[in-house]
């Protein structure tokens, strides 16, 4: 529904994103298992208001001001952070805690190696237009 009539608001990545987490989420409520990894996964949520905040200051037509300047670096910083280092130190303590993780229910180790990795790439490449997006709102200033 959400790719049909709202495209505009991440088509398909979003339906995937937003269905991952959701059977991730569920999953470690139901069983117990994987927890810490799907906390960790979770905090990357920390830059929701960042993006909402964007997206308010365009609709307002503030693209040129800088509040929208402003909210595009901590975009930048918080999505760093939360989005792609706590994603590779997420990836560091499962192989660290690997013969553990592997004692979990098959479903729960397809889900600590597949959400986390299919969310990282997405992260990688909404980074990559956030840099673009920084890159092309700072050179307008200079």
């Amino acid at each position: 529904m959400i790719c049909w009539f709202y495209p505009s608001l991440g088509g398909l990545e979003y339906v995937v994103h937003h269905s991952l987490s959701a059977i991730a989420v569920a999953y470690s409520m139901y069983t117990g298992e994987g927890q810490l990894y799907t906390f960790m996964v979770l905090i990357s949520e920390v830059t929701t208001p960042e993006i909402n905040m964007r997206w308010f200051l365009d609709t307002a037509g503030l693209k040129r001001s800088y509040a929208y300047l402003i909210n595009g670096v901590v975009i930048f910083f918080a999505w760093l952070v939360a989005r792609i280092l706590l994603f590779i130190y997420m990836f560091y303590h499962v192989s660290l805690h690997y013969d553990q993780v592997i004692h979990m229910h098959i479903f729960g180790i397809l889900l600590v190696f597949g959400v986390p990795a299919a969310l990282g790439v997405m992260n990688l490449m909404w980074f990559g237009k956030i840099i673009k997006g920084l890159k092309k709102n700072l050179s307008k200033r200079v």
